[in-house]
């Protein structure tokens, strides 16, 4: 039986939004739509493959790397077989109850419409579902089907296909076709969501939010060349010629020019042009106003009718005397608005920026972790694989004042806020941190900023906490934005990372598929060093060790264990050791453990670094949502999750997958169950050695021991990928020996 509707979902997964889309059509049980997927590249087909599993509904079409939008667009309709056509691009969205919407209305039409219009909301990276103002134009048009010279306000829709529904055959009739394959504008979307409606004979309405247009935030767009700019000229001329072949009447012919004459000087004004390639482009437009301004045409009222006339007049210097008046206007405003700021931050940044004028250092490095709290994590790891490599680059550590002191010895040190810090932050030509350098820290265009991260992302991050208030807590997310501008290259474990963080830190860095250089170690260390390790925590041979790490919570003030601690280790006997790692969040803070640390049942090893130390001594992980799992599954060994608040964490924090689907080993939801996973075999049976396997495989991808090497020959040294150690695959590793087998 042939559906009544195709959805034709298009294009590469940017920014990761393709799932979200695809699940967001999974859990509309809509049985009289086929989704087709033109999925773009090797992670749209493996997002796609994924969920047609589960949904027979949906029929992926892979296509290579680099298809454009139309041609996308083009196969998908022609695998197609429903008799209405919805282009729903990949980044965008489909609403709740959008499916049964335009299929009910599309079954009222049958074949008395060419196109149904509907209404959208807008998304940003700042903000989601924000209504447009096309609802207007829609409730003008009413419920039924006519030619566009009935309602030529459509025109003003939102120019993009997501909103438009398209007759199967009206797309495949021989006009559309040869329209929008003639000279590539099958891949203007502008063009084309324009053409449909002019050429449709009738056209219908719903007003109804039936799509999502979700504006990513884009900072490596080239920038415009003076190819596009006409392209957008030709857009219009060529438009206008459609209308005047079909015979059009003047309303649709008065609302297309204003829609010329208005995106025309959008382009003038927003582009950079040099001033012959300005006044070319501007005495074209100009022959374009004339010729198709319509007989009885009125300028609009205010400044917009201002600048018509000059246009249409070829009133060059007038126009750029009128833009440089408002500008002038717009900046004395500003001026008045920051000149107290400005007073501070000149006292302020006196030293710092006398040192910007200073040549950058390129053998100086500046290394943070953690906020400043010490030498750890990856920048630790590239700091030490950047001592063999290449030692004559001097590395100097960011470090608080209060933790100065524990430094290892020799460790050369700037406090922030000092006169030598200011100084060594403007040289330094590579800045590394597992976290954002300061707000003030400026980005030279010759240093390179690398930004390590500390962790797989299983909770929300950056721009995908605007939703989660209790997780961002007032976080400046334009502020965010500008430090994510800064980084020029991200460090990843994983693909599951590298998509997170093309969503949640939208910018044009590089990201570095190399894996986590902390992580090295769990393929370097010896059986001797795992010996060691375990002496140095007082753990007798023999004895199984667990580690506790549980992560903090957005919605507690402070720590409290979630376990009891004392009844646990008694309850899995003399043999059981707890190493209890609480996060460092709680630094500061009394340690709940105090009244344990001397009784030999539990270890507070809250203070202990590195912890990869602690990874290395231990038989097994337990911990709730803590990234540390995804680091100690290197190891392949056993790891048990803790979730007695699962639905409570995933819904005041936000995260970006069901650990309770996809958990790396065994699951406990209470205290006995936890007891009994380790008082049984079941914390290392067949079961949960299948579960962790298929977890490494994710989401230890790039982990493989040589991470670190990678970061510095590419970065520091200037290497090719191409001349970088390959990453090994995970079936083919070997991790550090157990403890079982180091103490053996």
């Amino acid at each position: 039986m042939q559906p009544g509707l195709s959805v034709i979902v298009h294009g590469p997964d940017r920014q990761g939004h393709l799932g979200e889309l695809l699940d967001s059509l999974t859990a509309q049980p809509f049985t009289g739509a086929e989704v087709i997927v033109a999925a773009v590249g090797d992670w749209a087909r493996q997002q796609a493959e994924q969920r047609a599993a589960d949904d027979p509904r949906m029929v992926v079409l892979p296509l290579p790397d680099g298809t454009s939008d139309g041609a996308a667009r083009a196969a998908g309709a022609d695998r197609a077989t429903g008799r209405w056509l919805h282009f729903v691009h990949a980044k965008d969205g489909l609403p709740a109850g959008a499916l049964r919407a335009i299929a009910d209305r599309t079954a009222e039409l049958a074949d008395s419409a060419d196109v149904l219009v509907v209404n959208h909301v807008h998304s940003t990276w700042q903000s989601a579902g924000r209504p447009g103002e096309d609802g207007r134009f829609l409730a003008r048009a009413g419920r039924r089907a006519a030619p566009l010279a009935d309602f030529p306000q459509l025109l003003w829709l939102t120019p993009v296909l997501g909103n438009r529904i398209i007759r199967a055959d009206f797309w495949r009739s021989r006009a559309v076709r040869d329209d929008l394959a003639d000279a590539g504008f099958g891949d203007d979307e502008t063009y084309a969501a324009l053409a449909v409606l002019l050429h449709a004979e009738e056209i219908a309405a719903l007003d109804e939010v039936a799509y999502e247009i979700r504006q990513l935030r884009e900072q490596s767009l080239p920038p415009v060349t003076t190819a596009q700019r006409y392209q957008a000229l030709e857009r219009y001329e060529r438009l206008h010629r459609l209308l005047a072949a079909r015979g059009t009447s003047e309303g649709p012919r008065a609302v297309l020019y204003d829609l010329m004459v208005r995106d025309l000087l959008r382009v003038f004004s927003r582009s950079a042009m040099p001033e012959p390639e300005a006044r070319e482009f501007f005495g074209r437009a100009s022959q374009a106003a004339v010729r198709w301004r319509p007989e009885h045409h009125r300028r609009p009222a205010g400044f917009e009718g201002v600048r018509h006339a000059f246009l249409e007049e070829n009133a060059y210097t007038r126009y750029r005397l009128f833009q440089t008046a408002n500008h002038k206007r717009r900046q004395v405003r500003s001026a008045v608005a920051s000149g107290k700021r400005q007073v501070g931050a000149k006292l302020r940044d006196h030293r710092y920026r006398r040192a910007l004028s200073e040549p950058v250092d390129p053998h100086l490095a500046v290394f943070s972790a953690y906020w400043d709290r010490g030498v750890a994590c990856n920048p630790a790891a590239i700091a030490a694989t950047l001592a063999e490599l290449a030692p004559h680059i001097h590395p100097v550590w960011v470090v608080s004042r209060h933790n100065a002191a524990l430094l290892p010895p020799g460790t050369d040190h700037i406090v922030p806020g000092t006169r030598r810090y200011w100084d060594v932050m403007a040289r330094a030509k590579y800045l590394v941190n597992n976290v954002n350098f300061p707000n003030a820290v400026v980005k030279r265009p010759d240093a390179i900023h690398v930004q390590t991260h500390h962790g797989t992302p299983l909770k929300r991050m950056g721009l995908d906490q605007v939703d989660f208030p209790a997780a961002s807590k007032g976080l400046d997310f334009d502020a965010l934005l500008a430090r994510i501008d800064k980084w020029d290259y991200s460090v990843s474990a994983n693909s599951h990372s590298t998509r997170m963080w093309e969503r949640a830190y939208p910018s044009r860095y590089t990201s570095l598929d190399y894996g986590y250089p902390r992580n090295d170690v769990f393929y370097s260390a010896t059986a001797e060093d795992v010996r060691a390790i375990r002496d140095r925590l007082g753990i007798a041979p023999g004895r199984r060790a667990i580690l506790y790490a549980p992560t903090h919570r957005d919605y507690e003030a402070g720590w409290t264990p979630r376990l009891d601690l004392a009844s646990l280790a008694d309850r899995l006997g003399k043999d059981t050791v707890l190493l209890v790692r609480g996060h460092y969040f709680y630094g500061g803070a009394a340690s709940p453990l105090a009244g344990l640390r001397r009784s030999g049942r539990v270890i507070d090893v809250s203070s202990y670094d590195p912890v990869e130390e602690l990874s290395l001594a231990a038989d097994a992980l337990v911990t709730d949502y803590s990234s540390i799992m995804f680091d100690y599954a290197n190891l392949n060994r056993p790891i048990v999750i803790y979730a007695d608040d699962w639905e409570t964490y995933a819904k005041t924090r936000g995260v970006y997958f069901d650990l309770m689907a996809e958990a790396p080993g065994q699951v406990a939801r209470t205290q006995e169950e936890l007891a009994a996973v380790f008082e049984t075999d079941a914390w290392r049976d067949e079961a949960a050695r299948k579960a962790l396997t298929a977890f490494r495989r994710r989401f230890c991808e790039f982990d493989d021991g040589r991470a670190a090497e990678r970061v510095v020959r590419r970065v520091f040294l200037g290497e090719s990928e191409e001349s970088l150690p390959p990453v090994v695959p995970v079936d083919e590793r070997t991790p550090a020996p157990a403890p079982e087998e180091a103490t053996a």
